[in-house]
């Protein structure tokens, strides 16, 4: 979550605490002089009950006091007219009711434009005037006090929401710029290896095939064998290249280990899903192999994938946790869970509704590691995945293969 979001939200926090306060106050301070106490009590449930609706369907469609230029600016209006109109009401029951204005003229700055602000914001002042601040007659008090309240709160509003249009343009523009950056080092990148793929392998196979077709062609016993060991020379040639290529394809290693790239991720996952994540460690899970990390570290993004498209789940907890000999990672969620057993990890289609493919492709990779993956859920009881790996593995287990 940004800084600009946080104190969104703090101020909004602010906005809605405000109201209420000045409320309670309007009506315990006029309560006891009411003419028409039912009517008082009934106006001022109304009006909270419309600025409820208002504060809900704000954070529903994003249209919260001027959060976003330029959106839900007149279904926002709107509102705002029915809440005032609502507050006269109140007005008409208890002069005490005056207190709300204030919130009315910082909703006024954050939900409409500033001409129509000012339009609002003197109507409300009028009221406030008109009731004379409770007093008896007219005093310089009583009209100075409640301009100055007016243009303090419209300015202070105003000046906000142009601090906040400004801090989220930043923070969109930083997004755009790092994500155009990133494109531009995916395309040098791939521009970089497809050139080292052309100079490398393509041409080493071409060689290959000349060579080939060479041998073909003639009737030489010892023009085929030289060929012969032309081509295996080639083909040498080609698979360091490609050993090559493929090492700089490979994962980093983790630079601050795996306990906090798991933390990184979940993070990012909560904050991104709305569920609530809870990393532990437990144990020394210091200095694992970067091929162990990688393994987990990717077996962990795809649990959490799954668990954000297919389980409905409210928490999420990831252990990473050393067990004798081995390194377990176990993500268990309480979401809606399915049948394991309707979930083929062994076949080349599985259902890809329950998130088969990704536990398909992690329990290969952690099998390539000596390790393995277990499934355990049922409908409606959420999902657990463990995965193990042997603590003392070999690099050169995962690198042999290919030879």
């Amino acid at each position: 979550m940004s800084r600009t979001t946080v104190m969104i939200r703090r101020l909004v926090l602010v906005q809605h605490v405000l109201f209420g306060l000045l409320v309670v106050v309007g009506v315990v301070r006029g309560l006891p002089t009411a003419a028409h106490p039912a009517l008082l009590v009934g106006s001022a449930v109304a009006l909270v009950a419309w600025y409820v609706v208002g504060a809900v369907l704000a954070r529903r469609v994003d249209l919260g006091p001027g959060l976003r230029a330029g959106r839900g600016v007149r279904r926002g209006g709107w509102w705002l007219l029915v809440l005032v109109a609502l507050w006269l009401v109140t007005v008409v029951a208890s002069p005490d009711m005056v207190w709300v204005a204030f919130s009315l003229w910082m909703l006024a700055g954050h939900l409409l434009p500033l001409a129509p602000a000012i339009v609002v914001g003197v109507v409300v002042l009028g009221v406030v005037i008109g009731r004379g601040g409770h007093a008896e007659d007219w005093s310089t008090a009583a009209i100075v006090g409640p301009f100055i309240g007016g243009v303090f709160a419209l300015a202070l509003s105003r000046g906000l929401q142009v601090i906040l249009a400004d801090g989220l343009e930043r923070e969109w523009l930083h997004t755009e710029l790092a994500e155009a950056q990133r494109q531009a080092g995916v395309m040098a990148e791939r521009t970089r290896l497809s050139r080292e793929i052309h100079d490398t392998l393509a041409q080493g196979f071409s060689s290959i095939l000349l060579l080939a077709r060479a041998g073909v062609a003639t009737d030489d016993p010892q023009s085929r064998a030289r060929l012969l060991g032309q081509i295996e020379t080639s083909a040498h040639d080609g698979l360091d290249e490609a050993r090559r290529v493929v090492g700089a394809l490979a994962p980093a290693p983790l630079e601050s280990g795996l306990a906090d790239a798991l933390r990184r991720i979940v993070e990012r996952f909560e904050s991104e899903s709305g569920v609530c994540g809870v990393v532990r460690v437990e144990g020394d899970v210091a200095d694992l192999p970067p091929p162990l990390e990688v393994a987990l570290l990717r077996t962990a993004q795809s649990a959490l994938a799954n668990v954000r498209q297919h389980a409905g789940a409210s928490q999420v907890v990831l252990t990473l946790a050393e067990a004798e000999e081995l390194v377990r990672l176990d993500v268990v969620d309480d979401g809606r869970g399915f049948d394991p057993a309707g979930v083929n990890l062994s076949a080349r289609e599985s259902d890809l509704r329950h998130g088969g493919y990704g536990l398909r492709a992690s329990r290969a990779r952690l099998r390539e590691l000596g390790g393995g993956l277990e499934v355990e859920s049922e409908p409606g009881a959420g999902t657990a995945i463990g995965a193990y790996l042997p603590r003392a593995h070999s690099t050169t287990a995962a690198g042999g293969g290919a030879r």
